[in-house]
């Protein structure tokens, strides 16, 4: 909400009849909760304007190895910022509905069948989500990050995974070369100096070379300073995404299962079999999907903590109360190979046939509990 100072709006009232602040209140809604290119352009022209100011000190003292690596590393960057910003993350539409629909199954717990999206009046298949800053359903739906001015979904996840690997090796790799030819030339004037501070300098005089030395080439010296300080952001991001990966869940998902949490730990979560010989009603859930295992719980919250009526829900057997995430299965999670084998090659086949039990032992794993998930809506 934009809240416009009262006499504002009366002058405006008195000038425009209104339109100027009604005008002012429309761009500053879209420009806070939109979908606009801006930190797109401003992460674009930062990657630019920074390689603009640090290459003419630096490329001309470069090994011809470390300029094959360098011009390597800078190209990595715009080249998966492409993928990840302009490839379809995985829209569903009434055309690519049924395509999504057969990627994953429902596990019962996060996503059941039949639920429909209001927007866009088609069912939800596994995993997706409505964006609400795009206004579409997107598959596998992690989250809409604002430095790729889209959503982050089932098709380009392994791009922008990549392009985070990237952009923090480049950003690595101009920090630790830019620091040492700083240090080379602070000893070329001062033989005794090092990076790490020696005993016989005093932190006066080690800073005024260190600073003598960043003012060497201001460009630079500036941005080292500024990868410095941003490549443990970009890595923390990465590692979460990992996480993400190594938990077989999403942004989305792993704040879903907080929510559960959220209720066993009020003891109003419970949970019973689904039989593996079920029948699926091909009008609400597809009959076939690539995922090599189906789940075997279902999942259920009730509003007074009382066991759920056993009649009409799914599943077979009594309910049993759950407390503990671990006590519940992750359709999802394979294992940290197969999951990073999800992310980076959308639409690989798993299996063509269901596995065996033995296998699923080994395949389906539990909910691994995620409790950073808010960091990365923050950070992107």
């Amino acid at each position: 909400m934009i809240h416009m100072p009262n006499a504002a709006v009366a002058l405006d009232q008195r000038l425009t009849g209104g339109r100027a602040t009604a005008w002012l209140g429309r761009f500053a809604h879209t420009f806070m909760y939109g979908r606009h290119p801006t930190v797109l352009i401003f992460f674009f022209l930062l990657l630019s304007v920074g390689e603009v100011m640090y290459l003419p000190g630096v490329w001309p003292r470069m090994s011809t190895l470390s300029r094959i690596i360098g011009a390597v590393s800078i190209i990595l960057p715009y080249w998966f910022l492409y993928l990840a910003a302009f490839k379809d993350p995985g829209v569903i539409t009434p055309t690519t509905h049924s395509k999504y629909m057969s990627k994953y199954p429902y596990d019962y717990a996060l996503f059941h069948p039949g639920q429909v999206c209001r927007t866009c009046n088609i069912i939800k298949p596994a995993r997706s989500k409505h964006c609400s800053v795009c206004n579409r359903c997107v598959a596998k739906m992690d989250h809409h990050c604002v430095f790729i001015n889209t959503c982050v979904g089932y098709e380009n996840q392994g791009h922008f995974v990549l392009l985070l690997l990237t952009t923090a090796w480049l950003l690595t790799f101009g920090a630790v070369l830019g620091t040492r030819m700083i240090c080379e030339d602070i000893q070329a004037r001062h033989p005794g100096w090092r990076l790490w501070k020696p005993s016989r300098f005093s932190w006066h005089d080690y800073l005024i070379l260190l600073t003598f030395g960043i003012q060497d080439h201001v460009g630079r010296g500036g941005v080292t300073l500024l990868t410095l300080m941003t490549s443990p952001l970009v890595w923390g991001l990465l590692g979460y995404h990992i996480y993400l990966i190594y938990c077989g869940t999403t942004t989305n998902e792993s704040m879903k299962w907080q929510d559960w949490q959220a209720e066993m730990d009020d003891g109003f979560a419970f949970k019973r079999a689904m039989p593996t010989d079920r029948v699926k009603d091909p009008r609400w859930e597809p009959t076939w999907t690539r995922w090599p295992v189906e789940t075997m719980q279902v999942l259920v919250r009730t509003e007074d903590g009382s066991p759920p009526d056993p009649q009409g829900a799914p599943g077979v057997g009594d309910w049993e109360r759950v407390w503990h995430l671990r006590d519940v299965e992750n359709l999802y999670d394979l294992g940290f190979w197969d999951n990073l084998l999800d992310v980076l090659v959308p639409g690989y086949s798993f299996r063509d046939e269901l596995v065996t039990d033995e296998e699923r032992g080994r395949r389906s794993k539990k909910p691994k509990e995620t409790r950073a998930s808010a960091i990365v809506d923050a950070a992107t």
